[in-house]
């Protein structure tokens, strides 16, 4: 953080740890990125794929896409979820770790959802009993279902379970989760005799910060009629809308679509690399950084921080290695 707030990059820490940008720009890590790579005279070579990795007596041989080839004294594997690279450091001895995807949002085909797409809550907590998994955070929904750091974390947490699930699986949010179900049962039955409330529409007047838009599809999914005041109510009904707001079911049919991930759990097995230096146990003089190898988190800057921290340990590593003839 440090580093990019003193090249001119303020930066801001949100209440759930997560780190951005004041600008809420990418471009803005980015542009200051390739600013200062340039500034030290890295050399950038554009659709310049690389084929295979050749291990050579000392040094590397890059095999690349257009058939030409380089050599190199130290490598450093910082491609991200790539399969063919994935493949090409199998032939080389590593172990790679089946990937899959992290950090996604779910399908979700219910008509509590239906026209609801942008609404946004700023504290649930999403269960997925099953797997054992459960988080807290902003929820958003959208066209396909529901996204947000809630969501985002849950997928990080359980990415290996929901694969082998193929997405399909069940989740209960609790749409108000500071209050607890029986006393939120106990507060909503109240407003049945409450002077403030007996002659409210139920419906028409949204409760504990949520939006209207949702607070209706609640209400109806409670089977609560549009006309209805709190003193219309029978107790039943109103603890149907006590379960509805701090258990709701949603079947999850399905994960974004692909490429729309934004991280993979899985790759390069971590016991075949050196954590000090970030060089391969294996193959000496190759080094990694990022999500060629097995490791993910959270969104919010984490997986940044995981792959700048190994770049630069890897990157001293490179130059001080007693491997460089010079």
């Amino acid at each position: 953080m440090e580093w990019f707030t003193d090249r001119g990059v303020d930066l801001k820490i949100e209440e759930d740890g997560r780190v951005f940008p004041v600008s809420n720009q990418s471009s803005s890590i980015a542009d200051c990125l390739l600013e200062f790579a340039q500034r030290a005279g890295v050399v950038f070579h554009l659709k310049s794929g690389v084929k295979r990795i050749e291990p050579l007596e000392q040094g590397f041989n890059l095999h690349m896409e257009s058939g030409e080839s380089h050599v190199f004294d130290r490598v450093l594997v910082a491609t991200g979820g790539s399969k063919k690279m994935w493949d090409n450091l199998q032939t080389l001895g590593h172990t790679i770790v089946p990937p899959v995807a992290s950090l996604f949002t779910f399908n979700i085909r219910d008509p509590r959802l239906k026209d609801l797409a942008g609404v946004s809550v700023p504290n649930v907590r999403i269960t997925l009993p099953v797997g054992g998994f459960e988080t807290e955070g902003p929820l958003l929904i959208t066209h396909w279902g529901v996204s947000g750091p809630a969501v985002l974390k849950l997928s990080s947490f359980g990415a290996r379970w929901m694969a082998q699930q193929d997405y399909r699986f069940t989740i209960f949010v609790n749409w108000i989760p500071d209050e607890d179900p029986e006393d939120l049962f106990e507060e909503l039955n109240g407003y049945r005799k409450d002077f403030d409330f007996q002659r409210k529409r139920v419906v028409s007047n949204a409760l504990y910060g949520l939006p209207l838009r949702l607070w209706k599809s609640l209400c109806t999914h409670a089977r609560i009629p549009e006309t209805a005041n709190w003193s219309d109510l029978p107790k039943p009904v109103v603890r149907r809308l006590a379960e509805t707001l701090s258990e709701s079911s949603f079947q999850v049919v399905d994960k974004s679509t692909f490429k729309e991930e934004f991280v993979t759990a899985g790759g390069l097995a971590l016991d075949e690399v050196n954590f000090q230096s970030f060089e391969s146990r294996i193959v000496p003089g190759l080094f990694f950084a990022g999500e060629a190898l097995d490791i993910d988190a959270l969104t919010g800057g984490f997986n940044f921080q995981a792959a700048w921290t190994g770049a630069w340990l890897a990157g001293h590593a490179m130059v001080d290695s007693p491997f460089n003839a010079d």
